[in-house]
């Protein structure tokens, strides 16, 4: 094995914690599915406030870094999701669609312990379709996606999972 590989592994595995936080997963299904957010104050926290206020900026401040919103200063609709934020949000869809019809994790699941599951899964299509061992349908279409915006697997997602469990403790 060359240190090419593994290092792109390394920043696939990066990235996929990375996009599996529940803050970023919440923000970008929130301006996907409600429209952008206004910069009003407190209309951030309206639409996610049963988030903590460091998990909000974490998932605003990861999103932004990874090219997946942008804000807009003097304009109403402060964040908008970018061209590939709506991809993101689109595989976010399909995923938990994915794991809802095979009720994963457990027939109980909400939408983004789906979307992590989903994503997070090596080899869960084998053991519920018979099929041999082949990622599963979210799994590959997170691997298109990262290599169609490599600009996530550039990023450095030790700083978003330390910035994140600080987050979980507020």
């Amino acid at each position: 094995m060359t240190a090419l590989p593994a290092l792109g592994l390394l920043r696939e595995c990066r990235a996929i914690r990375t996009l599996t936080l529940p803050g970023l997963i919440r923000l970008v299904t929130e301006i996907d599915d409600n429209g952008p957010i206004s910069r009003h104050r407190g209309s951030l926290q309206g639409a996610l406030g049963d988030l903590p206020l460091g998990q909000l900026r974490h998932a605003i401040d990861t999103a932004r870094d990874l090219g997946l919103i942008h804000a807009r200063g003097h304009a109403m609709a402060r964040y908008q999701l970018t061209a590939s934020g709506k991809d993101l949000a689109e595989l976010y869809d399909n995923a938990a669609r994915w794991a809802r019809t095979r009720q994963l994790p457990s027939p109980t699941s909400d939408f983004v312990t789906r979307i992590q599951h989903a994503l997070q899964a090596e080899d869960d299509g084998a053991k519920h379709t018979g099929a041999a061992a082949e990622p599963p349908a979210p799994r590959a279409a997170l691997s298109e996606w990262l290599t169609a915006h490599p600009r996530v697997l550039r990023q450095d997602a030790t700083r978003s999972s330390a910035a994140e469990e600080a987050g979980r403790a507020a």
